[in-house]
């Protein structure tokens, strides 16, 4: 467990808390903006180890908590399309639309399956050319790469019952986004498996415009504990600095393969995030050449405007403007077992993390400051 284990090592976690407590003084609110940060905070209990002068903001780091309302839709027409088998990643198959779900329009008889990866929807096209075999793509840059290979491979392989819609979403706009929204954010906890991709360089712009404390994190707690010392290390001196606390896995430029693949494959377009609405070229379409491998052009979707259920504050939690608690839905009408949004039901969902590891004592969480 090399590279795991010293990340967990109690005593190393110890002397991060202590650092931490010594030198925070000012009151800041710090923002992970990966899912699985958000759910390794949870899970070890940083948050009840961290002073006073440190809140945390869950960010839009949840592939399935930012896709809209509107794909969500979408995605279910597509299901219900005749002669089409419809493969998704499992925590998408149950995030309600706005009259149905993937996993209802399957329990209805429509052909709707769990993968592990676009290279498995690749294989059931191959097995299954009677059928057309529609990949949802979900994610941010860290699985593009590996649906861009997918598409390749279809390509070279001419097979042309394969096709993939495109929500993807990226990082940086979003992020740039956040910082034009009237949001508190003092400092960003910038997520490890993105950056692998992109590069901790890519972030240099929007450091370099708008100096918000900015450090990359892995995913071990001795990870996080280490890049929220740095960050408090940065605001306390008054000298902002974009810092990779993650360097056994993300360097400078990134993947230089992944991104050509990506970039080979897909081109910037807009996309319309839960609780953000549309930010330009924030998503990912494929480029032209690659007309017969896209769903939405294939079968004519359109995404149509569809509202956030009634009381739902996904899209509030996914931006740091409300907490799980301070929604009405939360823990009574919006359970794991009955979600109402997609940050109940991911893996990677705040709501999630709260149902799971945030003791019932009516606190909301809320920041005091």
């Amino acid at each position: 467990m090399k590279y795991a284990e010293e990340y967990r090592d109690p005593e190393i976690a110890r002397r991060l808390i202590a650092g931490i407590r010594q030198e925070s003084r000012k009151r800041v609110r710090l923002m992970e903006v990966c899912g699985t940060h958000t759910m390794t905070i949870f899970r070890s209990g940083i948050r009840s180890v961290l002073p006073e002068t440190i809140y945390l903001l869950s960010g839009p780091g949840c592939p399935v908590c930012v896709t809209d309302q509107s794909e969500i839709d979408a995605f279910i027409e597509i299901a219900r399309t005749g002669g089409v088998t419809t493969a998704t990643f499992g925590d998408l198959i149950r995030v309600p639309g706005t009259g149905s779900s993937l996993e209802r329009e399957r329990a209805a008889g429509a052909d709707v399956r769990v993968v592990y990866s676009a290279l498995d929807a690749l294989a059931m096209a191959r097995k299954h050319p009677d059928r057309r075999v529609v990949f949802l793509g979900v994610g941010f840059e860290t699985t593009a790469p590996t649906i861009a290979a997918a598409v390749s491979a279809a390509r070279d392989g001419g097979l042309s019952n394969f096709s993939v819609f495109s929500s993807h979403k990226r990082v940086m706009p979003a992020l740039a986004s956040l910082m034009e929204m009237d949001i508190r954010i003092d400092g960003f906890l910038l997520p490890g498996h993105v950056s692998l991709v992109i590069g901790a360089e890519a972030y240099r712009p929007l450091f370099d415009r708008h100096r918000c404390p900015m450090v990359i994190a892995g995913f071990e707690p001795g990870d996080v504990l280490a890049a929220i010392h740095r960050l408090v290390r940065q605001i306390e001196s008054g000298r902002p600095d974009l810092e990779n606390a993650y360097p056994r896995a993300v360097t400078a430029g990134g993947n230089r393969k992944a991104q050509a693949l990506m970039a080979s494959v897909f081109t910037p377009a807009d996309a319309v995030w839960r609780g953000m609405g549309r930010i330009p070229e924030s998503g990912l379409a494929l480029r032209d050449g690659f007309e017969a491998f896209d769903a939405r052009r294939i079968f004519g979707i359109t995404l149509k405007d569809a509202p956030a259920p009634a009381g739902c504050l996904c899209g509030e939690v996914i931006t740091g403007r409300s907490t799980p608690p301070e929604c009405r839905l939360f823990r009574k009408a919006c359970t794991p077992a009955h979600p109402v949004g997609p940050c109940m039901v991911s893996s990677e969902g705040t709501c999630a993390a709260y149902y799971r590891y945030h003791p019932e004592t009516g606190d909301t969480g809320k920041d005091r400051s």
